[in-house]
């Protein structure tokens, strides 16, 4: 408890030095410097960029809804029963050949 309370006394005179030393700069800058002065951060996006982003994804998602594509037939890697029908018959195949090809070589 006493290493925490010592913690928390040192971070608040810290604190209080940084907010001397924030007016002191802004005395010698002759402006009012706020917090966010300080920060730096990434680049920003204007507000007309995010715009067109926006209206940008709007878009498809209505020229999406609007095909009239449902999200079953949109989803790719599905079988027909056909295909299905297709591979099973081939495979029997294939295994129909090993097992020959096993009984000729005993």
């Amino acid at each position: 408890m006493d290493m925490s309370l010592k913690s928390l006394e040192e971070a608040l005179l810290i604190r209080r030095q940084i907010g001397t030393l924030e007016k002191r700069l802004a005395s010698l800058l002759g402006t009012a410097l706020s917090r966010s002065a300080f920060k730096t951060g990434g680049k920003k996006m204007s507000a007309a960029t995010r715009a067109k982003l926006s209206a940008a994804a709007k878009a498809q998602w209505v020229k999406r809804k609007r095909s009239g594509v449902s999200e079953a037939a949109r989803k790719k890697g599905g079988l027909t029963p056909a295909g299905r029908k297709r591979l099973s018959q081939l495979m029997k195949a294939r295994w129909a050949a090993t097992r020959r090809a096993a009984a000729s070589k005993k």
